[in-house]
Formats: structure tokens, C-alpha cells, sequence
């Protein structure tokens, strides 16, 4: 009788969960099953069954399918950026999400110049100032505010959920200056805690406004001495938005009421401040890109 309680004890411990699971009238789970359901349902949802639909063009992966990321990770897409940008006041004429609408045209094109990256989505939540007394943007109806703790334990979250998926390299890049702090201390934490497996890496070069600031200069859109209408605002900015979406800084409304300059840059016609809106775009992805490829380049001597 012994030998058959200890015989009983050791096959319980031997099969663990899958015995207590089929204890309770359960099937272990199938390794195989992925897509929000399980493989044994529908092969769709079997992690190796081939993807029935073409390719997308997005580097978004909230755009794509579960299989559009394994397949496109399979491809040699494995380089993610996580950019923050922040929901706070920009003035009268711009929408209070100002940097995430940047950072929709910028991510795509800083992913598609590297040609094996893919874009998280936009976190858009992010330090704005104190909550509670108001502090900082705080101060202004709309704004939304985390703590800093807060902040990078999301990002956290975020890079090692992207860890967990396979990808080799997660970059944090940030539209806005109170963002960099958080941004660096997670990218450090992590990358010393993973040993570089995967690469965290913060790139302080894409926040360079001043940069973009001279380069405006350089192709003749503003002047050394532009004037500054004394909001938070720019055309460097405005037109960077524009090319994600016009009314974001609320075009239309502005070219009817005359009111459609920043800084003594007009913006009335469209199609020209959107082109140039392209060449800020192109700019900034140029000089981000170049950045991201020396981080990754040097990540063997962490």
C-alpha cells in the first residue's frame, strides 16, 4: 500500500500543472496556440499556421495582424521604438496631442529609413507637471499628467513586453523635453539588468528642435532673427503636424480668419508648408536613424 501512495505522490508531482488541469476536466495548454484563441479551435489560431492575407504596408504594429508582426520579426524586423509624446497645451491653434501627431509621421518615416524596424504605438501619456496642487502644463484645462514613477513603469512594461515577443532592440525616443529624463533612466536600468539582450537604448538625438530650428534656416523658410509670437508653437512644429494632419492646427479655421502665421511664417498654403512639413519630417527621421544605428552598432561594448 505504501508503494502505491508513493507511486501516486511521485506522478503527481511529474505531471504538475497538466495533471491538475486534466483533473479538472481542463486540456493543458497547447504551445502551439496564439491570435487570442486556441490552436485546437481554429488553425488560425496556431502559431505556425501560414498567414492567409498579403502584406501591409504599415510599420504600426497596432495596425497589423498578430501575423503581420510574427511574420514581419521573421523577415528581420527587430528593431522596436517606443516614442512618447504627451497630451498638453500648445497655444490657441494646435491640438492638445501636438507631439503625438509629430510623432505619427516622424516614427514611420525613422522606421522605414532603417528598413528593419517597426513602430509601438504612441504613448501619450507622459510627466506634464504636478497633479495635484497644479503645476507646469497642469496649470492648463485638458492636459493630462503621470507621475514620473509612473511614467517609467509603464515604458518599463512596455520594453519588456517587447523583450518578452523576441525583439533585439527597443529604442525610446521622445517629442517632448519632460519625457527624457524617464526615458533615459528606464533605457539604462533595463539594458544593465538584460545585459543588452535586448538593447535599451534612449536616443537624445531625435529631441534636437534647436537643430531643426537651423535647418529651417538653412533652406530658407525662417530667418536668423525670426520673430516669436510668444507661444508655444513654431512652424517647425505646425508644419511637422500638418503633414500627419492639417486641422490638427486647425487649418482651415485659421486661413479663414487671417490668422494662419507662426513667427511670421505663413502656412495658408497648404501643399507648401505639408512639403516642407516632409522635409522636416525626412530631417529629423535622417538624423534619428543615424543615431538608433550607432546605438545598436555599439550595444557589444555594454
Amino acid at each position: 500500500m505504501r508503494l502505491v501512495v508513493l507511486g501516486v505522490a511521485v506522478l503527481t508531482i511529474l505531471t504538475g500543472t497538466d495533471a491538475a488541469a486534466q483533473g479538472r476536466g481542463q486540456r493543458p495548454p497547447d504551445p502551439r496556440t496564439a491570435g487570442g484563441g486556441e490552436c485546437s479551435a481554429n488553425p488560425y489560431n496556431c502559431i505556425d499556421t501560414p498567414n492567409p492575407l498579403p502584406r501591409v504596408d504599415t510599420v504600426w504594429i497596432e495596425e497589423m495582424t498578430w501575423m503581420d508582426v510574427r511574420d514581419a520579426m521573421a523577415s528581420g524586423k527587430k528593431t522596436i521604438i517606443i516614442s512618447t509624446g504627451g497630451i498638453e497645451p500648445n497655444g490657441p491653434w494646435l491640438a492638445l496631442g501636438k507631439h503625438n501627431y509629430v510623432l505619427r509621421a516622424n516614427c514611420d518615416a525613422i522606421a522605414r529609413k532603417l528598413g528593419d524596424a517597426l513602430c509601438a504605438p504612441i504613448v501619450p501619456f507622459v510627466p506634464e507637471g504636478s497633479i495635484d496642487p497644479k503645476g507646469g502644463h497642469m496649470r492648463t484645462v485638458g492636459t493630462i499628467s503621470t507621475r514620473q514613477e509612473t511614467f517609467e513603469a509603464l515604458l518599463t512594461d512596455i520594453a519588456h513586453s517587447m523583450k518578452m515577443h523576441g525583439f533585439d532592440n527597443i529604442i525610446l525616443i521622445g517629442d517632448s523635453g519632460g519625457n527624457t529624463t524617464g526615458m533615459r533612466n528606464v533605457a539604462e536600468k533595463l539594458t544593465a539588468e538584460w545585459n543588452a539582450q535586448p538593447l535599451v537604448a534612449h536616443i537624445p538625438e531625435y529631441y534636437d528642435y534647436a537643430r531643426v530650428a537651423e535647418y529651417l534656416v538653412e533652406i530658407g523658410v525662417t530667418t536668423a532673427d525670426q520673430p516669436d509670437d510668444g507661444l508655444h508653437d513654431d512652424p517647425q512644429i505646425s508644419m511637422n503636424m500638418m503633414v500627419t494632419d492639417p486641422e490638427s492646427v486647425r487649418w482651415a479655421a485659421r486661413v479663414a480668419a487671417g490668422t494662419a502665421t507662426i513667427n511670421g511664417v505663413s502656412i495658408a498654403d497648404k501643399d507648401a508648408a505639408i512639403e516642407i512639413g516632409r522635409k522636416i519630417v525626412d530631417f529629423r527621421a535622417s538624423l534619428t536613424a543615424e543615431a538608433i544605428q550607432k546605438a545598436i552598432a555599439g550595444k557589444g561594448g555594454q
